[in-house]
């Protein structure tokens, strides 16, 4: 189960990664100051989101790291396990936010709102609840 969850968290890792390497530029960009009050406090949300889902994301290597040889793989997967599903959580807070800025940015329309929870009802729908019916549906009682 350690490999697999490695595996999964290496692809998260990169996701988060790009994105919050990405925010980090915003700020010294020339349109930061341009940004509403009310948009400015999102992108400084949407990049201390995306520093807590890059530690979260990272934490399972560190704490393989760390604990490696000490015969407790099982705790660890459990830890680990837990750490990339928060790391997964705040991606999709960090993702959403990001959306949020960009799409109250490019345009100034009433309808932003919905598109993003759109959005998000998706991320849920793939990231969360096709997982768990899949889960449920298939797993012997």
């Amino acid at each position: 189960m350690w490999q697999e969850l490695i595996q999964e968290v290496r692809v998260a890792q990169m996701g988060v990664q790009i994105l919050f390497g990405f925010l980090l530029t915003v700020v010294f960009t020339d349109k930061y100051d341009d940004l509403s009050g009310t948009d400015q406090t999102i992108y400084l949300v949407t990049v201390v989101l995306g520093a807590c889902a890059t530690g979260a994301l990272i934490g399972p290597v560190s704490l393989h790291r760390l604990v490696a040889g000490r015969r407790i793989k099982a705790q660890a997967v459990r830890v680990a396990s837990r750490l990339t599903l928060l790391g997964l959580l705040l991606l999709l807070a960090t993702t959403t936010a990001s959306l949020l800025l960009i799409l109250r940015v490019a345009t100034h329309d009433g309808f932003v709102p919905y598109l993003v929870a759109g959005v998000v009802g998706w991320y849920l729908l793939c990231w969360f609840v096709l997982p768990l019916w899949t889960r449920h549906r298939y797993t012997a009682r």
